[in-house]
C-alpha cells in the first residue's frame, strides 16, 4: 500500500455540530477545547442520536472547509450551525463516514443549502457500499428493522458531486483524507452482527466494507484521526491511519467508537489497553461509543480525556 501524499496543516479545528450529548454548563475552556459559549433559554443547542461535525484546516494562506456526515434531522443540524455561527456555506466537500441513517437524513437539506450558496456541485466522498439495503436484526426485538437507504438520486438533486471511492481519497487540496476501507487486523474488533445489509439479493452480517474515517497531520503534532462510528473498530481505524499516512504520532482520535450495550462490553477494557498502547495525545469518544465505555476512558485515560458535549470545537495546532 502506497503511502498518501498527504499534506501538514499548520492549524486544525473541529467543530461538534451534532452528537448524542448536551450539557448547558459544560462551559469551561482550554486551548484545545472550547465550549461553546451561548446565552440560556430560548436558543439552545440540539443533541440527538446522529453525528456530525465541521473541519477547518489552515496552512500558510490556505483554508479550507469540509464536513463529516449530516446528522438525522435538518432542523436540528441547521439550529445548531446557525447559534453556533458556523458558516456552512463555506464547505468544500462533505465526507460520509458509512450509509447509517443517524450520519445521512440531514444530506439532502444540507447539500441543497451548499450547493445554492455556491452555485455549484458539492463534492460527496462516499464508499460505493453506503447505498446498500440495511438492517437491524436485534434478537430483543425478534425481528428485523428495516433502515432508511441512502437515495442516491435525492442526493444528485440536491447537487451532490458524488465521488465513490473504496479507497483513501483527498479533500481540502490534500490536508485531509478519508481512510477508504479499513484494513481489519485487531481479532476483538469483529464488527456488529447485529447489522445485516442486502448483498447480491442476501442479507448477511454487514462488513461495513463502506466504514470510514478522516485523517489529518498536524504540524509538529502527528495524525489527528476522526471515525463517525468505527464500525470497522475504532483501533483497526487508527492503525489503518497509521499505515496510509506512514506516521506513528497520532495526537488526537475522536468520534463515534461503537462500544454502546451488553454486545460490545466485553470489548470496552481491550479497546482501552490498546488506545494507551497507541497514546495519543487526546481521546474524545462520542456518539455511539456508549455511557459505560465513555466513564471508562475517562477512568483510565484521565490526562488525555476529554468529555464532547455539541457545539465543542476542538483546536490542533499553532496560533493563526
Amino acid at each position: 500500500m502506497n503511502e498518501l501524499n498527504i499534506r501538514e496543516a499548520d492549524r486544525l479545528e473541529i467543530t461538534v455540530l451534532m452528537d448524542n450529548y448536551t450539557d448547558i454548563f459544560l462551559i469551561e475552556s482550554t486551548d484545545v477545547c472550547r465550549r461553546p459559549q451561548i446565552p440560556f433559554f430560548p436558543q439552545m443547542l440540539f443533541a440527538e442520536h446522529g453525528f456530525s461535525c465541521l473541519i477547518k484546516v489552515w496552512a500558510g494562506n490556505e483554508e479550507h472547509t469540509v464536513l463529516m456526515d449530516a446528522a438525522v434531522t435538518p432542523a436540528c443540524l441547521f439550529n445548531n450551525a446557525e447559534l453556533l455561527k458556523a458558516d456552512l456555506g463555506k464547505i468544500e466537500a462533505v465526507a460520509l463516514s458509512h450509509g447509517h441513517p443517524d450520519h445521512f437524513l440531514g444530506l439532502a437539506e444540507l447539500l441543497k443549502f451548499v450547493s445554492k450558496e455556491q452555485n455549484k456541485e458539492v463534492p460527496l466522498i462516499l464508499h460505493p457500499d453506503a447505498f446498500l439495503e440495511r438492517r437491524f436484526n436485534i434478537p430483543v426485538i425478534g425481528h428485523p428493522v428495516l433502515l432508511p437507504t441512502l437515495d442516491e438520486s435525492a442526493l444528485k438533486e440536491a447537487r451532490a458531486d458524488l465521488v465513490n471511492s473504496e479507497k483513501a481519497f483527498p479533500t481540502a487540496n490534500g490536508f485531509i483524507h478519508t481512510t477508504g476501507e479499513i484494513e481489519r487486523k485487531i481479532p476483538f474488533e469483529k464488527g456488529f452482527p447485529w447489522a445485516e445489509s442486502k448483498v447480491d439479493g442476501n442479507w448477511i452480517t454487514d462488513p461495513f466494507r463502506d466504514d470510514q474515517g478522516l485523517v489529518i497531520k498536524v504540524k509538529g503534532k502527528g495524525l489527528v484521526v476522526i471515525s463517525g462510528c468505527a464500525h470497522a473498530g475504532i483501533i483497526n481505524t487508527v492503525e489503518h491511519a497509521k499505515k496510509i499516512t506512514g506516521t506513528d504520532k497520532v495526537h488526537a482520535v475522536l468520534g463515534g467508537f461503537h462500544l454502546t450495550g451488553r454486545l460490545f462490553d466485553p470489548i470496552i477494557q481491550p479497546t482501552i489497553d490498546e488506545m494507551k498502547r497507541i497514546d495519543p495525545d487526546y481521546i474524545v469518544p462520542m456518539h455511539c461509543t456508549g455511557w459505560k465505555a465513555i466513564n471508562r476512558f475517562a477512568e483510565e485515560m484521565p490526562a488525555q480525556f476529554m468529555l464532547n458535549t455539541v457545539g465543542t470545537t476542538y483546536v490542533f495546532g499553532g496560533n493563526l
